[in-house]
């Protein structure tokens, strides 16, 4: 987490449009009281909370048995599942009580939208990312059973599965990395901006079509088992 970083974002948006909570998503209390925090501000403000996007995400690379044949850290598998699963499923299940409350405005009674992010991982995961894979995979495979739920409240539910993306993530990578995951690119060939994915989330709110899908972010980019 960043604070200084979340500051500057506040500010650089600016008008009062935005604020920050800071919530470790590996306690509920701490979730629990962003979204107290979060909730009881967007009330002041007169507006409604149209929905929820949970972005938090962490990756531990680790082979299953490295060469000495010993296996990798349970410990390491279970903070990224805590961290990409739990904490996903955590802060949706509470924001989603004050959602379904919600009074509807438009023609379709919709509520709002639920907006997770898996990963290219989840469709084809690479040596080294079991936990990650895993974790990614589990967030895709609950996407349409997530919209099934919430359907009846009119809530929708879309997943973003983004490839290579510049970020603070794939900065710790080494460059022989990065630029090898260039090769496997179709187009175009480099990362993508962080812009881009703010794009889709914004049609993935717009478009009321949009439920119950993932919706890969990828420039047709598909890894291979080695690289």
């Amino acid at each position: 987490m960043n604070e200084e970083l979340a500051g500057e974002v506040v500010q650089e948006i600016g008008g009062g449009k935005t604020k920050f909570f800071a919530a470790n998503v590996l306690e509920t209390d701490s979730i629990a009281a962003a979204v107290k925090g979060a909730l009881a501000w967007v009330k002041e403000t007169g507006k409604e909370v149209g929905g929820v996007i949970a972005a938090a995400g962490v990756s531990t690379p680790a082979k299953i048995l490295d060469r000495n044949l010993t296996p990798f850290s349970l410990s390491d598998f279970d903070f990224v599942m805590n961290v990409n699963v739990r904490g996903t499923i955590d802060l949706i299940r509470q924001v989603l009580p004050h959602m379904a409350s919600i009074t509807p405005t438009d023609s379709d009674n919709e509520r709002g939208v639920i907006i997770m992010v898996s990963s290219a991982a989840a469709f084809d995961g690479q040596p080294g990312q079991v936990a990650y894979s895993a974790s990614k995979g589990a967030i895709r495979s609950l996407t349409l059973p997530l919209a099934r739920d919430v359907a009846r409240h009119g809530i929708r539910v879309v997943t973003i599965a983004p490839s290579l993306f510049d970020s603070r993530m794939t900065a710790m990578m080494s460059e022989k990395v990065r630029a090898s995951l260039k090769r496997v690119m179709e187009f175009p060939l480099r990362p993508g901006k962080p812009h881009e994915f703010a794009q889709l989330v914004t049609q993935s709110i717009e478009n009321v079509m949009l439920n119950g899908v993932v919706l890969r972010l990828d420039g047709g980019m598909r890894m291979p088992s080695k690289m």
